[in-house]
């Protein structure tokens, strides 16, 4: 790792908001759903899907829980309206799954019922190690009454083999990431190789049960060794898409679209902006790197 990037992300924080808004433009569309729906038509133009996210997370107050519901009921609405090429993301603390889960699972179960009658898919993103097994708990719960819902699994976490095992006796839908929350050793893989080694084998796990796949990944060992397994198993495209973040890898993301595979990529927006962007930057900080000279190239 560069030790400029390295410190630059460690000092991030610490700049003014506006500042920090600059190197978050990469990564998100913009404060409203209409940044998101320009964002969104501008992917689909080439040839890219999306899944568009309303910022935010932990939420801990019913007012805003609902608040919550009511923006992803929004971005459902826009979808159809606009006839964009996306889907909904939804974190489950942002409608308040840590404060009450059967709260949260009304107002989920409300989004639920909107994104069935206008044929949309919604992905229930994975947070930290807290909320694993309730989130799990929604999932399940959720499947049992929509087939257009699905779910996020984290590749360093080791209990996912499992989690792939027990949800795959049912029907299921996945995105699968390598993970990003900081968590200990004693549940999470540490090292790069084995986080990478893991996620190829909870994506042949997953390809073996036949279950439809989002491989969300910017690392290119990991994208030429699910292209490898993917052709290894003939699979046709109408089983798994590949999945990438706003603002991140877009020359390997052109190269895959023209290689002929479905992308698709997140699009987050909102007012919420601050704690995602300043987790994306400790994430790579090779963009964050990149960001600050543009600036100051200018």
């Amino acid at each position: 790792m560069n030790p400029f990037n390295y410190l630059l992300v460690k000092t991030i924080p610490l700049f003014p908001r506006k500042l920090v808004r600059v190197f978050a433009n990469k990564y998100i569309a913009g404060d409203n759903i209409n940044d998101a729906v320009k964002t969104v038509r501008d992917l689909n133009a080439r040839n890219v899907m999306a899944t568009i996210d309303v910022l935010g997370e932990s939420i801990k107050d019913r007012a805003e829980a609902a608040k919550s519901k009511d923006e992803s009921l929004e971005v459902l609405d826009t979808i159809t309206r606009e006839k964009l090429d996306g889907n909904l993301s939804v974190k489950l603390t942002m409608l308040g799954l840590a404060m009450d889960y059967d709260m949260c699972r009304g107002l989920f179960t409300e989004i639920m019922d909107s994104a069935k009658e206008k044929n949309t898919f919604v992905r229930i993103d994975m947070e930290d190690s807290s909320v694993t097994d309730i989130t799990i708990r929604m999932y399940e719960e959720m499947r049992k009454k929509y087939d257009n819902v699905g779910l996020v699994l984290q590749a360093y976490l080791r209990r996912t083999e499992n989690d792939v095992i027990k949800l795959t006796q049912e029907k299921s839908n996945f995105r699968l990431c390598k993970g990003i929350y900081r968590e200990p050793e004693e549940i999470a893989f540490k090292g790069k190789q084995e986080i990478r080694d893991n996620y190829l084998k909870l994506l042949r796990l997953i390809i073996e049960k036949n279950e439809y796949v989002g491989i969300a990944t910017h690392d290119d060992f990991l994208t030429d060794g699910a292209q490898a397994i993917v052709r290894e198993y003939g699979l046709t495209n109408d089983k798994f898409e590949f999945q990438m973040l706003l603002g991140v890898r877009e020359k390997l993301r052109g190269q895959l679209v023209d290689a002929g595979y479905r992308m698709r990529v997140y699009v987050p927006f909102g007012l919420r902006w601050y704690e995602y962007s300043i987790r994306r930057f400790k994430e790579n900080p090779n963009v964050a790197g990149q960001v600050f000279k543009s600036i100051f190239s200018r």
